[in-house]
């Protein structure tokens, strides 16, 4: 089946539910069974129907099966961020004294899991360059238990050769995991390129509307056991409801991306074009870093990318962004809204080093006219002049 297929009909079996085409909204906690067989076939682990709500409802079950289905793997796990599916993952594999390699450009909550929360388990970690490929052999450990990597990076969107990493993490002995929120399952199939555990923040593009809080943690077999338990130990378990809201926005996945991608190319080019721009950071511009890698590996690109201005006055800055009418200021993306964000990454790289005097700001492409983002762009670029 083709993705847009898979897309519009993943996770639906209408006719276990009285014909209705959107799985029902299941509210539970505690679940009954009528006999003390049935109780003792729920404690198994490999036990896949309903035990208690903590661990799924048939609600969670369609999403996560529908997730399975468009972005491959073996089973899919809700929960109830982005962040929780990072913490997750990185529970799961390491354990006091190990060592884990993560990518200098991820997330920032990424990195503040691994610099807190994994240091005070005296797991230690290593950040490494984005662009290392295969060198990446050269840092790994007898104790290297994970390689994290995230692709395109946040705000500044280096893309990785990810079978090139994951290459070397196995020949190690280590589990590879993937952030895959940036390009969303259409877009980046990560169990084609040897990825062992792929994570989704849900809450961006699958769900798409900006009112849900949701990861989704996909996994192959292997790995699956390992990162269930560890998942369902931390209790961060989604709402029904959001998967629901999760499920009716993955329905849409296949329009909106490709008018994301149209868009946000269409700007792209525009703001190369720009004398107050000093550089456009797009993975599907030729002179990006890792453009090749990303022609090579990705099915398309998403709304989300940078550009520097070359002024640094916050007075400028703030003529700039605060008279927008459309693209306002907010710290997610993925909604059918376009945003952007200032954003300093020389402050949170410390295995490569930004040095670029110009202001970054991150711009998420939304489903709006771009005729008419570009003029809320224009008239902003007027007023920073104005103030410079």
């Amino acid at each position: 089946m083709k993705d847009f297929t898979t897309i519009a009909t993943a996770g639906l079996d209408p006719f276990a539910n009285h014909g209705i085409v959107n799985p029902p909204v299941y509210h539970a906690s505690t679940i009954l069974f009528p006999t003390l067989s049935d109780w003792k076939a729920s404690r198994d682990p490999d036990f896949q129907g309903v035990r208690y709500g903590r661990f799924g409802t048939p609600t969670t079950f369609a999403l996560q099966d529908a997730v399975t289905e468009i972005g491959g793997g073996y089973r899919s796990i809700a929960v109830a961020s982005g962040a929780g599916a990072v913490c997750a993952v990185l529970m799961s594999f390491a354990d006091s004294g190990d060592h884990i390699l993560v990518a200098d450009t991820v997330y920032g909550p990424t990195r503040r899991l691994c610099e807190d929360l994994m240091s005070r388990f005296a797991i230690e970690t290593t950040f490494y360059d984005p662009m290392i490929g295969a060198g990446i052999a050269e840092l790994m450990r007898p104790n290297t238990k994970l390689v994290f990597l995230e692709s395109p990076g946040t705000i500044t969107f280096e893309v990785s050769d990810v079978p090139a990493i994951t290459a070397a993490a196995h020949a190690g002995g280590a589990v590879t995991a993937f952030d895959n929120t940036w390009a969303s399952p259409l877009y980046f199939k990560p169990f084609e390129h040897d990825i062992d555990v792929s994570i989704s923040a849900a809450t961006k593009y699958i769900s798409g509307h900006s009112d849900v809080m949701l990861g989704v943690i996909s996994m192959t077999e292997e790995t699956y056991p390992t990162v269930r338990r560890y998942a369902n130990m931390l209790g961060g378990c989604p709402g029904p409801d959001d998967c629901y809201l999760a499920l009716r926005g993955l329905r849409s996945l296949g329009v909106r991306m490709p008018r994301h991608q149209e868009s946000a190319l269409a700007l792209a080019h525009w703001l190369e074009e720009r004398s107050e721009i000093s550089r456009v950071m797009h993975p599907a511009l030729p002179d990006h870093p890792g453009h090749g890698f990303w022609k090579r590996d990705y099915l398309g690109s998403s709304g989300l990318f940078g550009f520097i201005l070359k002024s640094r006055s916050e007075r400028a800055l703030a003529a700039m962004v605060d008279g927008m009418k459309l693209i306002h200021m907010g710290a997610s993306w993925g909604g059918f809204e376009s945003l952007f964000l200032p954003a300093q990454p020389a402050t949170m790289r410390s295995a490569t080093v930004w040095d670029d005097p110009g202001q970054v700001l991150r711009l998420h492409v939304g489903l709006e006219d771009v005729d008419d983002l570009i003029a809320d762009l224009e008239a902003g670029f007027e007023r920073l002049k104005g103030a410079s």
